[in-house]
């Protein structure tokens, strides 16, 4: 499987055809081989044109800004080739992951992704929220549109999840139990708010809050997992994790995998897609060489989400 970690991408940095075509065969073996219908990815990003722009922007300025991490955007392609690679790929449901970075940009967003929905019937329709005067107006609104997952990047959007303006919101979503996928470790770089302690006040005040963490709260692992085990609602996503990119940043304690494994009901594929420097199918290799076994990996990178989210 390690042959697949440095498929070749083009100078671009996105995927070839051909080689799009024959990783779609190999995403394919793999959970047909599990006995699967297909994936489900609770991690991938869409988003309006000019914002991803912005963030590929901020990727390409990677090396430059670190001295040397090379950050190449695999599949930079245009919205309709995206969502056919994804389908190609067998990928059942996936989000569109979006995230504010200051406010009145939030409402602008979910109007956004309410549209992207409603014609991508494969994507579930996802929204975010930002601590904001009316927050709780705009979530409730996100809601009864048919939101079924919101968004939360702490790190971009440099807030405190705790933050009494979110409050409410948190409360509402909490009772109406739709998940939260939410960026909220220390990876790639940490944050004035970013780390499990502000997180904990969150869940203090609402423990039934269906938060997903994202990047199983990569590179405070433990910490986390921590929350999960204490939390029966606390999910973590995989996006990112084991591929021998992360691993090579902030590599997960193997002495942690017996707890991985026993959270084996509440981990949830992640991709990160677009926005990743390797062949999404390394992302399923890497999962798979944890040697963690058949069930609990059909769970991940299936049936945990499907149940989660009524599929």
């Amino acid at each position: 499987m390690d042959d697949h970690r440095a498929a070749p991408v083009d100078s671009g940095g996105s995927a070839e055809p051909a080689q799009a075509g024959a990783e779609a065969g190999e995403v394919r073996r793999f959970w047909g081989s599990l006995g699967l219908p297909g994936l489900v990815d609770v991690h991938t990003h869409f988003m309006p044109e000019r914002v991803l722009l912005k963030v590929w922007d901020y990727f390409d300025a990677l090396g430059s800004l670190t001295g040397g991490l090379e950050w190449p955007i695999t599949y930079r392609q245009e919205e309709a080739e995206r969502t056919a690679v994804l389908r190609e790929f067998g990928v059942r449901a996936f989000t569109a992951m979006l995230y504010p970075h200051k406010p009145g940009m939030a409402r602008w967003l979910n109007g956004w992704a309410a549209d992207f929905a409603h014609r991508t019937p494969d994507c579930l329709h996802t929204a975010t929220l930002y601590p904001e005067p009316g927050v709780e107006a705009y979530v409730r609104e996100a809601v009864e549109a048919g939101a079924r997952v919101f968004k939360a990047h702490v790190q971009v959007g440099a807030y405190d999840p705790a933050d009494e303006l979110l409050r409410p919101a948190w409360g509402l979503l909490a009772e109406a139990g739709i998940p939260v996928v939410i960026h909220c470790g220390s990876g790639p770089a940490p944050g004035k708010h970013t780390g499990p302690a502000p997180i904990a006040r969150v869940l203090a005040g609402h423990p039934r809050l269906r938060l997903i963490v994202a990047h199983l709260g990569m590179p405070e692992y433990e910490e986390f997992l921590g929350l999960a085990e204490r939390y029966g609602e606390v999910r973590l996503d995989t996006t990112m994790a084991f591929t021998d990119f992360t691993e090579g940043l902030m590599p997960f304690p193997r002495g942690a995998l017996p707890r991985l494994a026993g959270l084996g009901d509440r981990i949830l594929l992640g991709s990160d897609f677009p926005n990743i420097p390797y062949p999404y199918v390394h992302q399923l290799f890497a999962l798979q060489r944890l040697e963690l076994g058949e069930d609990w990996l059909r769970a991940v990178c299936h049936d945990n989400a499907a149940g989660l989210f009524g599929l």
